[in-house]
């Protein structure tokens, strides 16, 4: 059974509690990040973007209890009910000396910090590349989380708005496709989103580190997580192509390495519009 609240921190919340703010507002100087909750917000990446861009430090995170127009990858838009996921976005400003061809490797990244922590909690959790982590259900592999890491340009250098969005509580009759899920949904008990997110924002700082200084770490985390890798898979291109092989590896750039009949072929996220089990 997945744990929903840690031992000695009292019961799990009920069903749709709000986020225990004082606690997420001050979690001590010892922490990388620094958060703040909305009640609301049509996109928390559109609110961290803003901050970037007016200066906001790295370790800036905005967490809404509702978000109504959330973005994920190739611009496609999400709503959940309120207080139904963790729906959040991190602020990071990379170091100059980090080159600009290892962020592709962010939301792996991120998908790496929210696999870890699901599967420290008791779900049987993996990440699919590029930017969703799945659950193993009674009905097959079901999305749980989605990530969106945007690169920002700003008069203070380049930043990466992390955002991520979790389904916690969120229903059957909820769910936005047929091939998603939420905790609750897997677990049958009601979910300590604040807990989780103080889980997911320590891991994702442990992460970053490993993307900044220990990249083959990383790389090895992702690979023992990752429910593509070693997998036939149907990568659907941009007009209607269509590459079929078996997923490999992922490269440096966070490509993904398909081998098939004439050799191998890497693709970026930006050149999959879906990948699927072949």
């Amino acid at each position: 059974m997945p744990v929903t609240s840690a031992t000695g921190e009292g019961s799990v919340s009920a069903v749709r509690a709000p986020l225990n703010r004082a606690k997420l507002e001050q979690i001590g100087p010892h922490w990388l990040w620094q958060t703040e909750v909305l009640d609301e917000s049509p996109s928390t990446n559109a609110v961290v973007v803003a901050r970037a861009r007016s200066g906001a430090p790295e370790g800036c995170v905005v967490v809404t209890e509702h978000q109504t127009a959330g973005r994920g990858r190739l611009d496609r838009s999400w709503e959940t009910p309120a207080r139904s996921a963790l729906t959040f976005s991190a602020l990071l400003r990379p170091p100059a000396q980090v080159p600009a061809e290892r962020w592709p490797w962010l939301p792996l990244t991120a998908g790496v910090a929210v696999a870890i922590v699901l599967r420290t909690l008791g779900y049987p959790a993996g990440v699919k590349w590029p930017n969703d982590v799945l659950m193993q259900t009674s009905t097959g592999e079901k999305k749980v989380c989605g990530i969106l890491v945007e690169r920002v340009e700003t008069s203070y250098g380049p930043a990466a708005v992390v955002g991520i969005g979790l389904n916690t509580s969120l229903r059957a009759d909820e769910l936005p496709i047929a091939t998603a899920t939420s905790l609750e949904i897997e677990s049958g008990a009601p979910v300590d989103r604040t807990f989780v997110l103080l889980k997911l924002l320590a891991q994702l700082e442990n992460a970053y580190g490993l993307w900044l200084a220990e990249p083959a770490k990383l790389a090895a985390a992702y690979e023992r997580l990752s429910v593509t890798i070693g997998r036939d898979v149907r990568a659907e291109l941009p007009g209607g192509n269509v590459l079929l092989g078996r997923a490999v590896r992922i490269d440096a750039a966070g490509r993904l390495v398909i081998a098939h009949e004439g050799g191998e072929t890497a693709v970026g996220a930006g050149d999959v519009v879906h990948l699927r089990p072949a």
